[in-house]
């Protein structure tokens, strides 16, 4: 099961996942993530707060954001947990998005 909240100030779009991104839920975070969507965002911030697991699937979600963001703005990964954060840094994400 996955939660999905979002919010939209000017141009910062936040969006808190909670539960678990793997191969049946990822689509429902790649939904909110089209290019129409994430038109006039200039920063994209995911909090992984509540974020309890991360699959290869979710890992494409991010990537898919990604290149519809390049050019664009940035991605912003916030309050991943150790063991997500870990799987950001080993797939090499933290060299095409910010972790904090």
């Amino acid at each position: 099961m996955l939660e999905i909240t979002e919010e939209r100030q000017g141009s910062t779009l936040t969006i808190c996942p909670e539960g678990q991104m793997n191969l049946t839920t990822s689509p429902a975070v790649a939904e909110k993530l089209t290019a129409e969507k994430l038109a006039g965002v200039e920063q994209l911030i995911f909090d992984l707060e509540k974020l309890e697991y991360l699959s290869s699937a979710g890992l494409r979600v991010f990537l898919a954001a990604t290149k519809t963001m390049a050019g664009q703005g940035e991605i912003i990964i916030r309050n991943a947990g150790q063991e997500i954060h870990d799987i950001f840094e080993l797939a090499g994400f933290a060299n095409i998005m910010t972790i904090e």
